[in-house]
């Protein structure tokens, strides 16, 4: 079946309450493990059902954020969805308090129960209130952002496309294309503030009501992590700090020179090589064949996903007005279905959605026979992010297929921007730290706070003289900081472990790429910390874990250059 044939039809929580709360029941009172397990596999399915439905409507509201029924599905989802998760908590609470507890967490699974610990601590009934209104705020920055247009060059055009001449070649463009941006976000300065206001109060509330010290606390437990923690977290950020920063540094700093750069600007920190990065030397169909060959090429495994993928046609990828701006895998589970939306605007980006998302979608693809695939599913946010990073290295044993005789330097490219991008990340995750430690912040004091994280972090680029921008805006068109909190630090701990990957593809592709089929096949029912571990990668959060990727990657870096 292709996904455009997918038939959607909502579920509405008033057709499963009575379900769910019948077989509660009956988990609290059951007489045997036998009768805890079967209440419990029905609520799965109902569960299933409710969540499938969830993302297809959330899936075709982002083929066009205006259109007013799926509009108003995501609202209704938006209002019923905090319920649906406070039965979930309910299944988790009652599983962990069950009497046959120890016979169950032999019978399923001790990483199974560790998530329905965290599960238990991470909402309570008396915050769903607050939870629907910050579905509401997220789905109203959603919209402000997708609608959003920007006047260039006598074109108006969507922040997606606008993003294509901020990587221009030519320097005066990418200028314009930023002070662009800055005076767009300017004109909506007081929404993007009293927004991000609002959901701040709103999540610091929800914490206190339920007896935690701020949001951090809570914000861990409701992205589900059981592989590691604050202090874990702090620890990286050293490390990012200690051995990843002063090596970005150093390169932009010699990059720059090479391309005749003296005052280093936000404008010019996605552009790596002098005349313009490597752009894909095919068109939209011609970029989806390549993938397809590249896949069945690369193993029996990737090369069935990726026909499944076509067949189905499973992508959306061209820009359009009112489309949801970014880019997302999600799966329905009910048809074991991975689907991508992208928004090409023929810039290398574009080559990124079939190798990072198509990452996530083949790791979809290989634990969805899992038996605990709706549960845990891929794993955690950062085992999700390797597989999607790593997937991008791999990729490159066929890059030329891409870029033809620029192959070297998308290479070049890619490895760069990954590494510069540890310290952004890191940026984005302790600048939501801050936050939500001092959620009284004024406007004022969290740009503050972002720029002088940028001058510790990224020290050798400046935004001064770019309207809006200079005042330590940037943060506000990063989507995550406004709908996901915390979650940007996985993209950072799994770039790190995807370097390690390519580190050993580069000298044994093979026997790389086997150790990440398992990797990847065992999903979240493994922790990430034992995932790297078997896989013979350093774990990120041990005291300077990153010096070495670090040393090798600079080295690569220069190898690569040498060859351009």
């Amino acid at each position: 079946m292709k996904v455009s044939e997918i038939k959607y039809e909502r579920v509405s929580l008033e057709s499963i309450s009575g379900e769910i709360e019948e077989n509660l029941s009956q988990i609290k009172n059951a007489g045997s493990v036998e009768e805890v397990l079967k209440a419990r596999e029905r609520i799965l399915k109902t569960a299933a059902d409710f969540d499938t439905a969830q993302r297809i409507a959330y899936m075709r509201y982002t083929f066009n954020t205006a259109d007013e029924f799926y509009v108003k599905e995501i609202e209704y989802y938006d209002e019923v969805g905090p319920k649906f998760h406070n039965y979930i908590r309910q299944c988790a609470v009652a599983l962990l308090e069950s009497p046959f507890r120890a016979e169950l967490e032999k019978e399923l699974s001790p990483v199974l129960f560790k998530r329905y610990e965290v599960t238990a601590k991470s909402m309570s009934p008396e915050i769903i209130d607050e939870m629907v209104e910050e579905n509401r705020l997220t789905t109203e920055y959603s919209k402000l952002m997708s609608g959003m247009t920007f006047d260039f060059r006598g074109e108006s055009m969507p922040l997606s496309i606008l993003r294509k001449y901020m990587k221009d070649d030519d320097r005066q463009t990418r200028k314009e294309a930023y002070e662009v941006l800055g005076k767009g976000l300017e004109e909506h300065s007081e929404q993007l503030d009293s927004i991000f206001d609002k959901l701040v109060k709103v999540r610091d509330k929800m914490a206190k009501k339920m007896g935690y010290k701020n949001y951090i606390e809570l914000g861990y437990y409701r992205l589900g992590r059981i592989s590691f923690d604050q202090k874990m977290v702090e620890n990286f950020r050293k490390n990012v700090l200690q051995d990843i920063v002063p090596v970005v540094s150093r390169l932009k700093t010699e990059n720059a020179k090479r391309m005749g750069i003296e005052d280093f600007k936000l404008y010019d920190n996605d552009v790596y090589l002098p005349g313009g990065d490597p752009k894909p030397v095919l068109d939209k169909d011609g970029i989806f064949r390549a993938a397809q060959e590249m896949y069945r090429d690369m193993s029996d495994e990737t090369g069935k996903f990726f026909d499944m993928m076509f067949e189905t046609e499973a992508f959306d990828v061209e820009s359009r007005k009112n489309k949801w701006g970014g880019g997302y895998c999600t799966y329905f589970h009910n048809y074991k279905q991975p689907f991508i939306l992208a928004n090409f605007n023929g810039t290398s980006a574009d080559i990124d959605v079939v190798t990072h998302e198509a990452g996530h979608a083949f790791a979809d693809y290989m634990i969805k026979d899992n038996r605990f695939a709706f549960e845990l599913g891929v794993g955690g946010m950062e085992t999700a992010e390797t597989h999607s990073m790593s997937m991008e290295f791999f990729a490159e044993k066929y890059i030329d297929k891409f870029f033809g005789e620029d192959a070297v330097k998308y290479k070049y490219m890619h490895a760069f921007d990954a590494l510069s991008f540890i310290p952004y990340g890191t940026i984005v995750d302790y600048f939501q730290h801050i936050v939500y430690e001092n959620p009284d912040m004024t406007p004022a004091e969290r740009n503050a706070a972002w720029n002088r994280l940028e001058a510790e972090f990224r020290p050798y680029l400046s935004s001064e003289g770019i309207p809006y921008l200079s005042k330590g805006t940037r943060w506000q068109y990063q989507m995550h900081i406004y709908e996901t909190p915390f979650y940007y630090i996985d993209y950072c701990i799994a770039q790190v472990a995807a370097f390690e990957f390519l580190l050993e593809s580069l000298k044994d592709y093979d026997g790389a790429f086997r150790k990440y089929v398992r990797f990847v096949s065992q999903g979240g029912e493994t922790l990430f910390t034992d995932l790297i571990r078997e896989a013979g990668l350093v774990s990120p959060f041990e005291d300077g874990a990153l010096k070495d990727v670090a040393t090798k990657i600079e080295k690569l870096l220069n190898d690569l250059r040498s060859r351009i």
